[in-house]
């Protein structure tokens, strides 16, 4: 969506602070010995106190409140019972959801406990990344720029990213126009950002793959070769200069 005036503007910021917050208490909150469904129903609590309903499963019938993915899961995680956290896994977060008819969307990826199997380099990596991502955005840039810078930088520090997964447009949808905004330069991609306009901006950082497919349970999605990928991910609001970030409570 595009921002036209206050009470949207207000509306978008109260929606992108409700996520941030529940992923940053979800990241807090997570400890080896923990299920990822309760995981997952404590983020849902944070939202319902927020007045927020969870995006996926108001949207796609999902089945969770948020996307909660362990070590080679890329995204679209499923939160269950039967899988318990443990030192040292790789753990990805996303968290989307609607308020008052407004939708903010983010997401990170983070170590459970101490990290014995050193992801912390491509973490940061992904962290570091989405800032100078975020620093090439305005009104008029071209969507496939700031996708080749993602791209360039990820190479630079030996990793690939993912090309089967996108940011996106937000604002009145979870899934608005730009429908994508990819992590490399899409030379057929002309389109470029719009002043005011809404999109979350998400990296997939991975060890060694390019793409991702659909596991056997229909949602979550992982590399073939089992590749190891990162995703950090803002909701912004597109401006002249250096864009809003709606989620900055996340803690990113």
């Amino acid at each position: 969506m595009q921002i036209t005036n206050n009470r949207e503007l207000a509306g978008i910021k109260k929606a992108g602070e409700a996520v941030a917050i529940t992923l940053k208490k979800m990241k807090e909150y997570a400890a080896p010995g923990m299920s990822t469904k309760e995981l997952d129903e404590y983020g849902n609590s944070i939202l319902r106190s927020f007045g927020a309903i969870s995006a996926p499963k108001k949207d796609y019938n999902f089945p969770g409140y948020t996307c909660i993915c362990l070590n080679k899961e890329a995204c679209h995680g499923i939160p269950s019972s039967t899988r318990l956290l443990k030192e040292g896994d790789l753990i990805n977060i996303d968290v989307s959801a609607s308020l008052n008819g407004f939708y903010g969307d983010n997401g990170q990826s983070f170590v459970v406990g101490k990290d014995h199997h050193n992801f912390q380099a491509q973490i940061d990596a992904s962290i570091e990344i989405l800032y100078l991502a975020l620093k090439q955005i305005k009104a008029r840039t071209k969507i496939a720029h700031v996708g080749g810078v993602i791209e360039k930088e990820a190479k630079l520090r030996g990793y690939n990213v993912i090309k089967n997964l996108f940011g996106h447009g937000v604002g009145r949808k979870l899934h608005e126009l730009p429908r994508e905004v990819p992590n490399f330069k899409d030379k057929k991609n002309n389109d470029r950002f719009r002043k005011n306009s809404v999109v979350a901006i998400e990296t997939f950082i991975s060890t060694k793959a390019q793409y991702v497919q659909e596991a056997a349970d229909g949602w979550t999605m992982m590399a073939r070769d089992n590749s190891y990928v990162v995703q950090h991910e803002h909701t912004i609001i597109v401006t002249d200069n250096y864009p809003i970030i709606l989620t900055k409570d996340n803690g990113i």
